[in-house]
């Protein structure tokens, strides 16, 4: 930055709490940060008086500054928080995999409510459990649930217009509410057992299940009994899992860290009512950010996604910050939260434990890293390659007789799947099933500008789709990338006398040669082709899936001004019908929760107006 441009910004610099973004000469936001006196902020900044290791890295490559002032500390908080996760800045701490989080959902204020799973938690009357830090930790609780509790799993309108009990009755997962072969009172009990299993205390579900059961077969109600004892079985079973680490039963959330230069790996234990409930290690930063610093900014992320706040977070090191997180997640949690550094104890011990597992972490991902690296040089070996293939992209396409058509990209760095670089294509050109002509029209839409180029583009497929790939490069005169094609092989052999068996083999197709290359006898390199490849076929078919269902379930009422998805679901649900809405005077349909006297004009003249009204 210019010195008197520096100047000018530190004399303009309001001596405000706030938050400040820092950019480079194309004006792209680099950094974000909050400040209690920004202009003391940025004269440290720029004075040399900042002790941090990363200040004069990044000063030496702002070329602007732009500030926005709050009322408060925890404002600022507030909107760093907001604005880091809009700009995604490069230098800040981005938690890119935020999305990944489930909590098991459940509204106690129905008749016959169902756990469910859900992404966010919102503030409304039901109860949330969680976060589950992985899908699979997630599925093992849900499986758990509802083996031992025989709760519906149905969706609310499929409840409703149920008519007679489904499979998971039949196979006494489910009791049946549907069609009242349940009580209200009764299956409110089991909602209730169910909530003491998740919240930790199968301790004092165990005791009442136990207490049930004597009454039950006190009164000879032998084979009722049996069923109780089965379940308190299922639940001791579930509670020899979980580790019992702390006596005084609290909701923790334990974050260690393990640094080696530059590169930064955090790893979280979650603790409830003094059971490790789950784990998970977050992705390896590379920063030059002190630890505490680059902390602050996962713990803000990490909460603001809508995960489940305990009273104590635990952590490796003080932060600067560390009150003004406090009073903001006291805020969210609606009850106190400590944000604590331990001395001694118990909670040192758990301390102890996070930031081992977070060593072992950054071990095991230089583990990887040195392995993907041989594994690249290897590929380049075999292939012939320009270079070693660290940016891979793939490119799939998805379609049934050129229906839905679309196409993936996925980017592999470092032998690694890179998601932030994904992009996935909606066929606009090309109708019926052209595979060709599709794969051109991805490849084309993404080397347009031939800017960013990977180290190897890779095609779904055989001589054909390499062809395409070869032939849209060199229109677009875009040379020294290295292109392949992979694709399978049925192959047949024999296995015993008469009988033939079909095995798929993958082949490498390269240009200018004839034949295919086979990779068996190399399976490192063979499995990441693979896996590239997967991973791009995984991607189009999601797409083409979601796809798919929005034209699957979209209904005429789609068209109508004004109703969105849940004024749909309310008109479906009343009349179940289209034609029955289509019939439906203006009284009927103002009757309706949600809909009301101007919804109801907008649906009634749209199904009766002559030139707007539909062809049932």
């Amino acid at each position: 930055m210019d010195e008197n441009l520096r100047q000018e910004k530190i004399r303009n610099a309001p001596a405000r709490s706030g938050v400040y973004l820092m950019k480079d000469g194309d004006g792209h936001v680099i950094y974000v940060g909050k400040a209690k006196n920004l202009r003391a902020r940025i004269r440290a900044y720029f004075g040399g008086t900042d002790p941090r290791r990363m200040i004069p890295f990044l000063v030496s490559r702002i070329q602007d500054l732009e500030f926005i002032v709050t009322d408060t500390e925890k404002e600022a908080l507030i909107l760093e928080n907001n604005l880091i996760k809009k700009h995604r800045p490069r230098y800040n701490v981005n938690l890119r995999d935020d999305k990944n989080f489930y909590s098991l959902r459940v509204d106690t204020t129905q008749d016959f409510p169902r756990f469910h799973l859900v992404r966010s938690i919102k503030k409304d009357s039901a109860r949330y459990f969680g976060p589950y830090s992985s899908s699979a930790s997630m599925k093992e609780t849900f499986w758990y649930l509802h083996r031992i509790f025989p709760l519906r799993t149905c969706r609310d309108l499929e409840f409703k217009t149920r008519e007679r009990p489904c499979m998971e009755f039949q196979i006494n997962r489910c009791l049946a509410p549907c069609c009242g072969l349940v009580t209200s009172a009764d299956y409110r009990r089991l909602v209730a057992d169910a909530t003491l299993f998740l919240e930790g205390r199968s301790g004092k579900l165990v005791r009442q299940l136990r207490s049930q059961m004597d009454r039950l077969s006190e009164g000879l109600h032998f084979e009722e009994a049996a069923r109780i004892r089965d379940k308190i079985s299922a639940i001791e079973t579930t509670l020899e899992k979980q580790r019992i680490v702390s006596p005084s039963f609290k909701d923790q959330d334990v974050f260690g860290s393990h640094r080696v230069d530059d590169r930064l790996q955090i790893y979280a234990i979650h603790v409830r009512k003094g059971a490790i409930m789950g784990q998970r290690s977050f992705p390896l930063v590379k920063t030059r950010m002190e630890t505490a610093e680059a902390l602050s900014s996962l713990l803000k992320q990490y909460y603001n996604a809508g995960v489940t706040v305990p009273r104590e977070v635990i952590v490796p090191e003080r932060m600067e910050d560390a009150e003004i997180i406090e009073q903001w997640l006291t805020e969210k949690r609606d009850g106190k939260v400590s944000l604590i550094v331990p001395r001694r104890g118990n909670t040192k011990a758990l301390l102890a434990m996070a930031l081992s597992n977070a060593e072992n972490a950054l071990r095991a991902s230089d583990k990887q890293e040195t392995d993907h690296e041989g594994t690249l040089e290897e590929i380049e070996s075999l292939l012939l390659l320009k270079k070693a293939p660290r940016r891979i992209e793939c490119f799939d396409i998805s379609n049934i007789g050129g229906n839905y058509a679309v196409g993936s990209m996925v980017v592999f760095t470092g032998g690694a799947p890179d998601k932030a670089r994904y992009r996935r294509f909606r066929i606009r050109t090309k109708e019926g099933a052209d595979d060709y002509g599709m794969m051109r029209e991805v490849l084309e839409r993404r080397y347009g500008k031939g800017l960013d180029l990977p180290d190897l583009i890779m095609v779904d497929g055989g001589k054909g789709q390499l062809g395409v790939a070869l032939s849209v490069l060199e229109e677009r005169g875009i040379q020294g990338v290295d292109v392949i094609g992979l694709a399978k092989e049925a192959h047949a052999f024999s296995a015993v006398a008469s009988s033939t068996v079909s095995r798929d083999r993958d082949r490498v197709y390269l240009p200018n040669r004839k034949n295919p290359l086979y990779l068996d006898k190399h399976p490192r390199a063979l499995f990441l082709l693979q896996g590239v490849r997967d991973e791009a076929h995984r991607f189009a078919i999601t797409y083409h899936r979601t796809l798919k269902s929005q034209k699957d379930f979209s209904s005429i009422l789609d068209n109508v001004p004004g109703i969105g998805a849940v004024r749909k679901k309310a008109l479906l649900t009343f009349f179940r019908d289209v034609n029955k809405i289509a019939n439906a005077s203006r009284e009927e349909l103002e009757k309706i929760p949600g809909i009301g006297d101007n919804a109801a004009r907008t649906i009634f003249e749209y199904f009766h107006t002559p030139e707007k009204g539909p062809d049932l």
